[in-house]
């Protein structure tokens, strides 16, 4: 289980917004979390729980509880079918625990209260060993478009590390059963885990080319507090990630997945072409408007975020009384939105204009592209983007444009 949730203000119990909440017309999207996992894997501080920790909580009722948040969203915004979703995300967790047709009824109830745009797309996140053939066709069949695969590592002992449990054999025939079924792949991977070499991420990197998806993620492993993998590295167990090494690892990805005719459009994303970019994630980058249904799941309509309590019992005991299960919520300042912005923005390759940034961003900018963070010809353009050598250190870019 994750760590505890933020502090914020009282959510009310109907889940009310602001009128200018409510008045929002940005484009709108839902994430549907799902928070179940057959073991836990060590690095993970993920809201999900294991069969042994549900505390009689069922999975085989979770699709009646999130049809029940998706009735009471469409009651808060009252806006009919006037904001389709633009994209829709079930995670986790690992969805496909539960059967496709559940998934597919939460997908059908959100087209039926929203809407969905002609071009919606719409992702599920798949384990390698949590599918087959029939389910990801009843999925495609069912209006999915497109599969976010986990497959981390090609390397066993490197799973292994990560507590992973599929086999890296089986991958290819798992993507193989998606295309067959029309869906668009994405590839995820994790790089500097404890014990990884640089060969041993050429291997996951050659093998995610090898599976001809349009999409690659690789996301630079984060030690979080209280998990099982902090545990191993402070027992002496494992070796920490070595900063060195991990940045090696992302300009290796890079340079190879560039070769192959990917390019990068945030930081940890590669994608074909432009259509085969996430634009479920990307609309995070670029907040707009979103709201996640499950437990634990975050929001933000308008400038409000808020979040749910975190334990299926407890978002089962909220939304079965008819009330609002988010736990908190927040109404971020002018400042605190303007850092955002920089921080979020920042990390796609088109990145942010002079105008959106103060005076004092702009000129300590001019600095960042003369140390070779940000791109100079770009900013000579007014646009503020980070060079590969920026992207390595983006959270110093950041902080120097906001400090």
């Amino acid at each position: 289980m994750a760590g505890a949730l933020p502090e914020g203000d009282v959510a009310p119990s109907n889940g009310a917004l602001p009128d200018f909440a409510r008045a929002s017309r940005a484009p709108l999207s839902a994430y549907v979390h799902v928070p179940f996992c057959r073991v836990r894997c060590g690095y993970c501080d993920f809201n999900t729980y294991t069969g042994e920790e549900l505390q009689g909580a069922r999975r085989d009722d979770f699709a009646d509880h999130v049809l029940r948040e998706i009735e009471l969203a469409t009651s808060v915004l009252d806006c009919g079918r006037d904001r389709e979703l633009t994209t829709v995300f079930f995670g986790g967790g690992t969805p496909t625990l539960l059967p496709a047709r559940d998934l597919l009824r939460v997908l059908r109830q959100l087209r039926d209260d929203f809407g969905l745009a002609e071009d919606a797309e719409v992702t599920v996140e798949v384990n390698p060993d949590s599918v087959d053939a029939h389910y990801l066709h009843k999925l495609a069949e069912g209006g999915v478009t497109r599969v976010s695969l986990g497959v981390q590592s090609a390397v066993p002992h490197v799973l292994a590390t990560l507590d992973r449990t599929h086999n890296p054999e089986r991958v290819p025939e798992v993507v193989g059963w998606a295309k067959d079924a029309g869906l668009d792949v994405s590839v995820d991977l994790i790089y500097g885990t404890p014990g990884e070499s640089l060969d041993d991420w050429r291997i996951s990197i050659e093998s995610a080319l090898a599976l001809q998806s349009g999409h690659i993620s690789a996301y630079a492993l984060i030690v979080e507090e209280g998990t099982a993998l902090e545990r191993r590295i402070r027992r002496g167990e494992l070796a920490p990630p070595d900063d060195d090494l991990v940045a090696d690892m992302y300009e290796l990805a890079d340079d190879t997945f560039s070769r192959a005719g990917f390019d990068w459009y945030e930081v940890s994303n590669w994608a074909r072409s432009a259509r085969e970019r996430s634009r479920h994630n990307t609309a995070y980058w670029v907040n707009h408007d979103w709201w996640g249904f499950g437990p634990g799941a975050h929001s933000h309509v308008g400038g409000v975020r808020w979040w749910n309590v975190k334990h299926p019992n407890a978002y089962a005991q909220r939304v079965l009384a008819g009330d609002s299960p988010a736990a908190a919520r927040e109404t971020p300042d002018l400042e605190e939105r303007y850092l955002e912005t920089i921080l979020l923005r920042l990390r796609l390759a088109e990145g942010l204009t002079l105008n959106e940034v103060s005076v004092l961003a702009g000129e300590r900018a001019m600095q960042l592209a003369e140390e070779g963070m940000l791109d100079a010809d770009a900013l000579a353009r007014g646009t503020l983007v980070l060079t590969l050598r920026g992207r390595l250190l983006a959270d110093y870019v950041v902080r120097q444009l906001t400090d």
